[in-house]
């Protein structure tokens, strides 16, 4: 057999791996129109949600706003007319409903600012956290789960599997107070290194700043990095083992390709479809952040904001705080939904 046709037998194993070509002139737009329809039926559907859901929360808003000082009745009342309060629930429910809809949450009983104010003056701190360990334990899933995955069974691939399942069933909260203690705190003879909390020491500027923040950003990072590169790990790698057996891996070696090469160059692209996925997926959680992760290292974040509107509660910026987070997993998994097609083109079927 010559090297060309060797080489079209290659080829046309990889098509085969990705399915057939589909016109999309006629599918596609089907499919991208009831991707899109279904999620705006989910987000309308977590507007209603956050808005009954946090009203079984035990606790008077009002009450707490005053810090247990002796308020009169009239003064409550005040307080629960200026905040709507006061209205039926229905009429509660239909104005948070439309100002919702224009990008209105209303006004935070805690902060007494616009809750998207507030939302958006945190949002850049968890982007700089989550955003941070997203890129990091993407990559090192990636590359340990195909590392992993090209020798199975091998010394390296059980500890591989072995440390990213423990590691994926650890509390990250538990994680990250463990980190604390020992790189913090300090134990024993081991001096703590990292601050304990917070995002700035204060009063630095210029580099010195940027060098501050990163020194505070180490132990949440490795943290949520510890506990999130499994998944993708252990996705990745039974994605390439689904794809090591392929007609067109066996061709390409009779080639005379290297191993590496056939890996890199057939494999990987093909097998990292679900990784795909759970990249998108992934990716919407960052702007969610990890609630648990920034309250335990007072990290000034969308997470931390949420744990405080929690214990008071502040129903708008509560309510707020849910549907982006929310709405950014919805719109992610929808952008997944579309680009998928582009990768294998049988899912637009």
């Amino acid at each position: 057999m010559t090297a060309d046709a060797t080489a079209a037998l290659v080829e046309d194993g990889q098509r085969t791996a990705a399915g057939p070509r589909v016109r999309r002139g006629s599918a596609y737009p089907r499919y991208l129109a009831g991707k899109v329809a279904g999620a705006a039926v989910s987000l309308l559907a977590v507007l209603v949600t956050s808005f009954f859901l946090f009203r079984l929360i035990p606790g008077d808003p009002v009450k707490t706003m005053t810090g247990g000082r002796q308020v009169s009745a009239e003064q409550l009342a005040a307080y629960r007319e200026e905040f709507g309060l006061d209205l039926p629930l229905w009429r509660q429910f239909t104005d948070y409903c439309g100002k919702a809809l224009t990008g209105d949450f209303g006004t935070s009983y805690q902060f007494r600012a616009p809750v998207v104010d507030k939302i958006t003056e945190a949002l850049p701190n968890t982007l700089l956290l989550t955003g941070t360990a997203f890129v990091l334990y993407t990559a090192l899933g990636i590359f340990l789960g195909t590392r992993s995955a090209w020798r199975r069974g091998k010394l390296g691939d059980r500890v591989n599997t072995g440390l990213a399942l423990t590691l994926y069933s650890i509390p990250s909260f538990w994680l990250g107070l463990l980190l604390i203690i020992v790189l913090s705190v300090g134990i024993g003879p081991l001096p703590g290194m990292f601050p304990t909390g917070g995002m700035e020491s204060g009063g630095e500027e210029g580099f010195a700043y940027v060098l501050d923040v990163a020194h505070h950003l180490v132990l949440p990072v490795v943290t949520l990095v510890a506990v999130e590169y499994g998944q993708t790990l252990l996705v990745t790698r039974s994605a390439l083992l689904d794809e090591m057996g392929s007609d067109y891996l066996t061709t390409a070696r009779a080639k005379g390709l290297r191993d590496d090469l056939v890996r890199r160059r057939h494999a990987v692209p093909n097998a990292l479809l679900p990784t795909v996925t759970l990249i998108f997926i992934n990716l919407g959680r960052t702007v969610a952040g990890v609630i648990l992760v920034e309250t335990v290292f007072s990290w000034p974040g969308l997470g931390g904001l949420f744990y405080q509107a929690l214990s008071v509660p502040d129903l708008p910026l509560v309510q707020g705080l849910f549907f982006v987070f929310a709405a950014a997993v919805i719109l992610m998994n929808t952008l997944a939904d579309l680009v998928y097609p582009l990768l294998d083109p049988r899912v637009a079927r």
